[in-house]
């Protein structure tokens, strides 16, 4: 038995914020003080390290909740599926549905059972629920979905990342420009042929001395009298942290497989820093002493920013679908799918198309 993706949908919102929206912003240090540059060198210097031109923030109206079902949508419908023959509804996500202008997150019921709502799904037997795994929530989903298939406890899964991170982020902090809003979704299942879809997949998690890497605090600005908190992170750790780890997960899942490291079409890598991805990317390449092949690293990051569970699913939709320049995935290719995020966890699969 083999458990593949038979469907994928991605929804990407409509509102560009491009970095030159961020001109006159304030941006502060953590502790308050003034920045000794203008923002069009903060601007410039950001760019050149993440790779990030724009970003897309969701409409007013609109929740993580409603674009995981947007994009759930577009996978039932690229599957052909019928929604109620679906076993689990898994989203992954990390802050719930933030309305617009609110500071509490709201998560009961569960993003899962809202979007399972949306779907007019009525069949009871069809599990809908949530998992909190930093950006690489979609990727684990994935996995506890083949691991569902493979105990006989389910057949069809409907795996989904979500996320509006535009309204967890604080506006004196240079991070805030990192961030975007989006959903990506697919339809895992069995299928008959085992040569095809999962063929390994690798997880972790380290907190001994990393697990406040990424977290929630105050925001930069001291004057600020409420006690908002806003996604925060120690960016330098973080770097090191991924640079270090996540080619070492990728080889190791690698090696389960089975397969050899020239046979590597893509890699589908949760689109975080340009910088950060292309050396995780070199580095697991020259552990095998293999050189790093050209268009191997498919990004999104330049044009959608980061939207955490959501890129990887999202640009793996855009490559499938024809939507990056010279970016294709062919019958039999070898692809990676890996990510790293706040927990802090790593994963990764090696999948093959």
């Amino acid at each position: 038995m083999g458990i593949k993706i038979t469907g994928i949908g991605s929804y990407i919102p409509s509102a560009v914020e491009k970095n030159e929206d961020f001109n006159n912003h304030l941006f502060l240090n953590s502790d308050g003080s003034s920045i000794k540059h203008e923002n069009t060198v903060i601007i410039e210097k950001f760019k050149a390290i993440t790779g990030i031109e724009e970003r897309r923030y969701a409409k007013d109206h609109l929740t993580s909740s409603d674009l995981g079902f947007f994009a759930a949508e577009k996978a039932i419908l690229d599957a052909d599926i019928d929604p109620e023959t679906i076993d689990y509804i898994i989203v992954a996500h990390n802050f719930g549905d933030v309305q617009k202008g609110r500071e509490q997150s709201d998560l009961v019921p569960s993003l899962a059972s809202r979007i399972k709502h949306s779907l007019r799904i009525k069949n009871p037997r069809c599990v809908a629920y949530d998992i909190l795994f930093g950006c690489p929530g979609w990727i684990e989903g994935v996995i506890q979905a083949q691991a569902f298939i493979k105990a006989g406890m389910a057949k069809r899964c409907l795996v989904i990342g979500t996320e509006t991170l535009s309204r967890v982020v604080d506006p004196y902090d240079r991070d805030s420009m990192i961030y975007s809003d989006g959903a990506g979704a697919t339809i895992v299942e069995e299928n008959n042929n085992s040569d095809t879809g999962i063929l390994a997949f690798e997880s972790a998690t380290y907190t001994y001395d990393e697990a406040y890497f990424l977290f929630f605090g105050k925001s930069n600005n001291q004057e600020e009298s409420h006690d908002t908190r806003y996604i925060k992170m120690h960016g330098r750790k973080i770097y090191n942290f991924a640079l270090t780890n996540v080619p070492q997960a990728m080889k190791s899942c690698l090696d389960k497989s089975g397969e050899k490291i020239e046979n590597v079409k893509k890699i589908f890598i949760h689109q975080a820093n340009e910088k950060m991805d292309e050396a995780i990317c070199e580095r697991f390449f020259k552990l095998y002493d293999y050189p790093m092949p050209d268009n191997v690293m498919p990004m999104s990051i330049h044009k959608l920013g980061n939207s955490s569970v959501a890129t990887v699913p999202t640009v793996f939709d855009l490559v499938i679908n024809g939507k990056i320049k010279d970016q294709e995935v062919h019958k039999g290719d070898l692809i990676i799918f890996a990510s790293v995020g706040a927990g802090m966890n790593i994963n990764a699969i090696v999948y093959r198309y």
